[in-house]
């Protein structure tokens, strides 16, 4: 439903300004999938989360863990509903845990401890985790995105000691152990996706 009205309005533009070429069309296409793609998506989370009695939690959690996920990339599915149901277990879910999980100090900083190394060594190995959609080719960028990643991760990791509510350092503990796995390679293997900067290098794919 989604990309037959983005090519619909893709079309009309097209009408409009037949100087538009088919490289710059496919970008429109992409930008116009990705905006009328995420914009319900991400209405029907916090819906979904105000219905369920934990929609302040839910606005903590996109907060506090997109920047993260936003520096270090991470595996997207390949259809509209697939994208809807990960996104509502990736947040929605984390909430739901952090709300009925108790940790005892000995545990939470065991668990935080643990949450640091993994992160650290994947970031290391494989941020930004790039997809052949949006490939991460520039090596100023990927530096760039890889320092942020650690320095994101870190600070999560500290508010999560220092916040004293139990439920929100649970969510960012939880938060940054998830965003995590969706960077690794069996991440991308198990959704079927591949790093867009291996695919460049290659040869596999081109920049337009």
């Amino acid at each position: 439903m989604v990309d037959k009205f983005c090519n619909f309005i893709l079309k009309k533009m097209k009408n409009k300004m037949p100087d538009i070429t088919e490289e710059q069309g496919e970008v429109i296409l992409y930008g116009l999938q990705l905006i009328l793609g995420e914009i319900p998506k991400i209405i029907l989370l916090f819906v979904i989360g105000f219905l369920l009695g934990v929609g302040w939690y839910v606005l903590f959690a996109f907060i506090a863990i997109a920047p993260y996920r936003g520096v270090s990339g991470g595996f997207h599915l390949h259809t509209h509903i697939g994208c809807i149901i990960t996104t509502n277990l990736f947040y929605l879910g984390n909430v739901l845990i952090s709300k009925y999980l108790y940790l005892d100090s000995l545990e939470k900083y065991i668990l935080i401890g643990l949450a640091f190394i993994f992160g650290i060594l994947m970031i290391s190995i494989y941020a930004p985790a790039d997809t052949e959609n949006v490939p991460i080719i520039s090596k100023e960028e990927r530096k760039k995105k890889k320092i942020l990643s650690y320095v994101l991760l870190t600070i999560m990791l500290i508010l999560a000691i220092i916040i004293p509510d139990r439920i929100l350092s649970n969510i960012l503990i939880l938060g940054s152990i998830i965003q995590t796995i969706t960077i690794t390679r069996i991440a991308f293997k198990l959704t079927k996706n591949e790093y867009g900067h291996e695919m460049y290098e290659q040869g596999k794919i081109e920049l337009n």
